[in-house]
């Protein structure tokens, strides 16, 4: 196996290169579902579970059917179609044995299949060339650093329902403004192990 250990990956994933915080990358959804912890540890969840799944499936798709027959042209459109058929599977199992986050949720359960965060994990496991193992450790990584994320800005927003913010700062611009914060501090982690 070439390159770094999966257990590296995927702590780097979770810590330096926090696909939301480094790469920026599944914004709406995190901006959009952070206000409530419970709602934000669901959503985290999800988006995990998803992550995983797709990255081992899209990584066999890739290497056993496109790349053999050489229809690497079509990776955009069937790594999309492996997620969507994820999501929904995931969509109809929250439905039938959580209905309470199920509607919490709202319309963001289905929109985890535009999640550009999970696109981009299953784009990077390709570009930087991962092992089998090696991307598993990555899209675990990835969607705990994803939920680490907006669980913790979920708790930030909880907190500053208490705060006096400036009137044009609040709603989105403070939560930008939070977010940009918490990148930094995760930034602080960069010594420790980094993946590219």
């Amino acid at each position: 196996m070439n390159g770094p250990s999966p257990v590296v990956i995927l702590i780097a994933a979770i810590f330096t290169n926090n696909i939301l915080l480094a790469n920026f990358l599944g914004m709406c959804s995190f901006i959009a579902c952070s206000r409530q912890i419970g709602t934000s540890l669901g959503l985290g969840t999800a988006v995990t579970f998803v992550m995983v799944m797709t990255t081992a499936i899209n990584y066999v798709v890739y290497h056993h059917v496109l790349l053999p027959l050489g229809l690497t042209h079509l990776t955009f459109i069937v790594f999309i179609a492996v997620i969507a058929a994820f999501v929904q599977f995931v969509e109809m199992f929250v439905e039938r044995f959580s209905l309470k986050l199920y509607f919490a949720l709202g319309i963001f359960l289905p929109l985890i299949t535009v999640n550009c965060a999970i696109l981009g994990a299953s784009l990077f496991m390709i570009i930087r060339e991962y092992s089998f193992m090696q991307t598993l450790g990555f899209g675990f990584g990835a969607g705990v650093g994803w939920a680490v994320a907006i669980i913790l800005m979920s708790g930030l927003r909880q907190k500053m329902r208490y705060s006096d913010v400036p009137q044009p700062f609040e709603g989105v611009p403070i939560a930008m403004c939070i977010t940009g914060v918490m990148a930094m501090a995760f930034m602080g982690f960069a010594g420790m192990v980094s993946i590219q």
